[in-house]
């Protein structure tokens, strides 16, 4: 059973930054790509920034600049580092992997993580 736990959510001050950490219980290489997610009240989940397993990332256009997923393959753990925070990006914060098993694919997910942003 995989399991996705973040961690690092809180209430920080606009301009400022916070680092979100996501420990998988099992290697994160057996992922096909690893990424966040995040749901504001009333809005739709949305994607924030994913890595593969090949190294490539992707962000959406809204933090593009501003944050950066990273990954730490001997503590099984991604990163998303969020710099220069925005009232726009409090949210709660997703962590998932996903697995390619053809033709389809397993989606695991994490219990999410509080942002706040505000002064």
């Amino acid at each position: 059973q995989v399991q996705l736990v973040e961690s690092g959510g809180g209430l920080v001050q606009p301009g400022r930054s916070l680092t979100l950490a996501c420990a998988a219980s099992g290697s994160i290489f057996s992922f096909n790509l690893m990424g966040w997610y995040r749901q504001a009240p009333g809005e739709q989940r949305e994607l924030v920034a994913f890595i593969t397993s090949g190294g490539t990332t992707k962000y959406a256009t809204s933090v593009k600049g501003r944050f950066t997923i990273s990954r730490d393959s001997a503590k099984n753990t991604v990163y998303l580092q969020m710099n220069n925070l925005e009232p726009e990006d409090t949210a709660v914060y997703y962590c998932t992997a996903r697995t390619l098993v053809l033709p389809g694919k397993i989606d695991y997910w994490g219990q999410g993580t509080q942002v706040t942003v505000s002064s």
